[in-house]
């Protein structure tokens, strides 16, 4: 049953654990990468079929596979997938930036540009479950940036799918069409990684790799990075609520567990000025854990990673949620906009009674790809500008280097840079 306690018993860390890689995984990952870049793609179809337990005459999809795969999805779901991928595009389109230029001043011209990343690799998990959700959410806003190449690499399931090809759950298919991705690529692991971030004979090297994945795959994201970028190390899933004496405890219950099944490590906090909430909380989880399909790995999750906090005020309930800052957090107070601005650290908020964090993983627009175990600190949801860059851009005139020439000399100098003040001095040989 999950804990209720105190603030004052509350420490931040028992909840929100850092993700800590072992010795053994970060050997095992690196011993896959180097073998991926010496052999390419004879080391993709090794460890498919080892790992996968697969095999596969190509890694890549064809259109017309992909094609024939979607002719068997419901419609409905089609249907579906297409009215949350125009919520997703009409949010992200509200992130596009344009570059600036300062107005020119004394024959000095400063300004930026912004440029998308190429080509980009995202990571869909697959094999015993299927998220098409994930697919929308990096895919669309890859596009939307202006990303020239959307690859996916998603792993096949042995048993395979009915309605799929490769292994690959027709869902996932439907979600690429919908998101227009350019191509699909049949490979797990942190083997799949390795190969997007390196290349081989047949998948392209990508320039970013953004996606969730098993601790392989975060592994082989943590690796890589500085030879491709990465969106970030995502750690368990985490939601807090806050919520007053007026919350309905059948909702704060049932949004907890939504959580909690997403694995055995997922905390769900509950912050509340109310010991009866509280107490009302706890006995409805009980309740709504008996009717889950995935209620014993809910049922871990909230016992060991479940906190109920009792808040000696609302202020004190946000200081809470600024100390954990965690991946989703819901706020049902009264008049939770009221509370908006208290609120410093949180990947996702969701307002009020009726705006449930599912909505967020499927439909509402924003994305759903958060920093998690804290890292809210420091770090911001998926958007456009991780599928972009920013150049800078200077011009000076020949009179506004003279103006500038003196001060820039003595910096160098004083850095002990003596061949930065040459490269101003030769410009003025004579002037």
């Amino acid at each position: 049953m999950i804990k209720i306690i105190k603030s004052d018993e509350f420490e931040t860390e028992c909840i929100i654990e850092k993700t800590v890689t072992s010795t053994s995984l970060t050997t095992a990952v690196a011993i896959i990468i180097a073998n991926v870049m010496r052999r390419g793609d004879e080391a993709l179809k090794e460890y498919t079929e080892q790992l996968d337990e697969c095999q596969l005459s190509s890694f890549e999809l064809s259109k017309a596979a992909m094609d024939e795969a979607i002719n068997n999805v419901d419609p409905e779901f089609i249907g579906i997938l297409e009215r949350a991928a125009k919520n997703i595009e009409d949010f992200h389109r509200g992130q596009i930036r344009a570059g600036f230029e300062m107005p020119p001043k004394n024959g000095i011209l400063l300004g930026q540009k912004i440029t998308p990343i190429e080509r980009v690799g995202s990571y869909i998990p697959g094999g015993t479950a299927a998220y098409p959700s994930s697919l929308l959410m990096n895919c669309i806003t890859a596009k939307i940036a202006g990303v020239s190449e959307v690859i996916i690499a998603t792993p096949p399931s042995k048993e395979g799918t009915v309605d799929g090809v490769n292994g690959v759950d027709a869902r996932i298919l439907a979600a690429a069409k919908v998101a227009g991705v350019d191509r699909v690529f049949t490979m797990g692991g942190a083997q799949a990684i390795a190969a997007l971030a390196y290349g081989t004979e047949t998948v392209p090297r990508v320039d970013k790799i953004t996606g969730p994945g098993n601790a392989y795959v975060a592994e082989a994201k943590r690796q890589v990075f500085g030879i491709v970028g990465i969106d970030m190390i995502a750690g368990p899933s985490d939601i807090m609520v806050i919520a007053d004496k007026t919350a309905n405890p059948e909702y704060v219950a049932a949004d907890m567990l939504s959580q909690c099944e997403h694995g055995v490590d997922s905390p769900a906090i509950l912050v509340t000025t109310s010991a009866n909430l509280a107490k009302t909380v706890r006995m409805e989880i009980e309740t709504q854990l008996t009717g889950l399909p995935r209620g014993e790995i809910a049922k871990k999750a909230i016992n060991e990673k479940g906190l109920i906090i009792i808040a000696k005020s609302i202020n004190e309930a946000f200081e809470i949620a600024n100390k954990v800052a965690p991946e989703h957090l819901e706020i049902m107070l009264e008049e939770p906009f009221n509370y908006i601005d208290n609120v410093k650290n949180a990947g996702a908020i969701f307002m009020g009674r009726y705006s449930p964090e599912a909505l967020g993983d499927y439909y509402a627009g924003p994305n759903h790809t958060l920093p998690t175990s804290g890292t809210a600190r420091f770090s911001s949801p998926l958007s456009v500008d991780d599928f972009t860059k920013k150049s800078s851009y200077i011009y000076f005139s020949e009179d506004a280097l003279l103006a500038a020439s003196n001060d820039v000399i003595r910096f160098a100098q004083e850095e002990g840079l003596q061949a930065h003040a040459v490269s101003i001095q030769k410009r003025l040989n004579g002037k």
